[in-house]
């Protein structure tokens, strides 16, 4: 049977699981969740995630849901597919710290960007100036603690592509068409890693999948 990824390529969580998919080589069936008619809030879209949301994932009988656990499943269970996204060994636990900066540090900060700078103006909502200038302080001192990580390594955690990189690129499509680019272009090792991640085959499928809504 063929994987399906249900949700929405405008969403960043899905967006995170289909790349991973096309690093994989993997054949799969996007099925589209209507959010602005509610079709995540319903029965039948709730027994694939209780908490409606997108995205949500099947592999034959395996119903899967929160986008960092399916690409861990996509690296662990395809292994011998495509991009080897882990690593064996001590270098993986290293990797997994950087894994969990992405969730913790990065992405609730980089979510509230996106938000104000790039969702709020398409839906003709005012942008908040005060919180994009806390939120620009903030991901500045992550991005200072990226530029020192990546003067050890090629990429986060390791010298090879992995889930701590391909975590980032659904929030980073976002940030550097925005004014937070500037913010990554102030840091010259952050900005040669996203020029390398965002030039990824698997992404620009991603991306010529969402521009065709």
């Amino acid at each position: 049977m063929v994987m399906k990824v249900h949700g929405s390529v405008l969403s960043t969580p899905a967006m995170r699981v289909l790349i991973a998919l096309n690093e994989k080589g993997l054949e799969f069936e996007f099925v589209p969740v209507d959010m602005r008619a509610g079709e995540h809030k319903t029965e039948h879209f709730l027994a694939l995630n209780p908490f409606g949301q997108v995205p949500a994932f099947e592999d034959g009988d395996l119903k899967l849901f929160e986008s960092r656990a399916i690409t861990q499943y996509i690296a662990h269970v395809y292994e011998d597919k495509g991009t080897p996204l882990v690593c064996e060994g001590k270098p993986m636990a290293t990797v997994g710290v950087w894994m969990e900066v992405e969730a913790h540090q990065f992405d609730p900060v980089a979510s509230k960007l996106q938000w104000e700078l790039v969702l709020k103006p398409k839906f003709g909502m005012a942008t908040d100036a005060a919180v994009v200038e806390e939120n620009e302080a903030k991901l500045a001192k992550v991005l200072d603690i990226y530029e020192a990580r990546l003067s050890q390594s090629k990429y986060l955690g390791c010298d090879c592509f992995t889930l701590a990189a391909l975590h980032h690129l659904p929030a980073l499509t976002n940030l550097m068409a925005s004014p937070v680019k500037k913010l990554f272009d102030a840091c010259p090792k952050v900005s040669a890693w996203v020029a390398d991640i965002m030039a990824r085959p698997a992404l620009a499928k991603v991306l010529a999948m969402r521009n065709q809504q």
